[in-house]
């Protein structure tokens, strides 16, 4: 199966991905996507949401960050305060 196909643009700027595309990558009606375009270069990034498992990775990584950096709870809390406004 090929990786390129070609589309074309329509008078209102909509792009039809390709079928043979769509499957493959499992696109379904609604998807959204970023995109980013640079020069002649048009990006198009599927919106995943994070699972569970993922953002706790995320959480576990920006705890061993910020230890490492010497940071404790409470240097959190008086950071949320200050951009809250109460000191």
């Amino acid at each position: 199966m090929s990786k390129l196909a070609t589309t074309k643009m329509s008078s209102k700027g909509q792009v039809v991905i390709p079928e043979e595309i769509r499957a493959r990558l499992d696109l379904k009606t609604g998807e959204r996507f970023v995109v980013v375009g640079e020069d002649d270069v048009v990006i198009l990034k599927k919106i995943v949401h994070p699972s569970m498992a993922d953002f706790d990775k995320l959480i576990s990584a920006a705890r061993r960050q910020a230890e490492k950096a010497g940071m404790k709870p409470s240097d959190l809390s008086a950071a949320v305060r200050a951009v809250r406004g109460r000191r």
